[in-house]
């Protein structure tokens, strides 16, 4: 269970010649860097005066983003245990699972550029950043998974709903860049 080990224990084994942690278990935790930042960015935000009047919905974001965190992380080693099993179907419903909540975790990034603290707003482009690459990278373990299930009316399905949410991600991720962007060169 790496979430229950060190960082470097992970990447050790990343980097080793172990078939297992790889792409799809990476991505989950690229996710998971990403969540943690929106939350950063939220407990840094909470109590201050200036923001007082976004506290309610700030309160949501973070529960949403704690939640998404802590499924980011079940993730990690999910995959692994997948990847492990030599079960197609697991094997694809991890990532399939990630890019769906990657999906979720990214629309949490827009409201942080006007209501979370101005001293973390590259941390909401960071953020934004990390989810669409966990997005995109999900996305690439789903496709090897379904070339090797062979189910051309599945596989039709999943690639037309994460067509279009690879569309909208980098639409809000692209977004978030140029206004942040705009934001920071003031």
């Amino acid at each position: 269970m790496y979430k229950e080990s060190s960082i470097k224990k992970y990447l050790d084994d990343l980097a080793a010649k172990l078939p297992a942690p790889g792409g799809g278990s990476a991505a989950a935790l690229d996710a998971a860097l990403g969540a943690s930042l929106i939350s950063m960015v939220v407990n840094f935000t909470l109590g201050k005066p200036k923001y007082a009047k976004y506290e309610e919905e700030l309160r949501v974001i973070l529960r949403n983003s704690e939640s998404l965190r802590n499924e980011f992380l079940e993730l990690v080693d999910l995959d692994v245990q997948a990847y492990q099993s030599k079960d197609i179907r697991k094997s694809l419903d991890i990532p399939f699972n990630l890019c769906r909540l990657c999906f979720e975790g990214i629309k949490l990034c827009p409201p942080l550029i006007k209501k979370g603290n101005i001293n973390l707003i590259s941390d909401v482009a960071v953020a934004a950043i990390l989810l669409e690459s966990a997005f995109v990278s999900a996305y690439f373990n789903v496709e090897i998974n379904l070339k090797y299930l062979k189910d051309d009316k599945f596989s039709r399905q999943i690639r037309k709903e994460l067509g279009a949410k690879a569309k909208k991600i980098k639409k809000i991720r692209l977004e978030t860049e140029v206004k942040i962007g705009q934001i920071i060169r003031r």
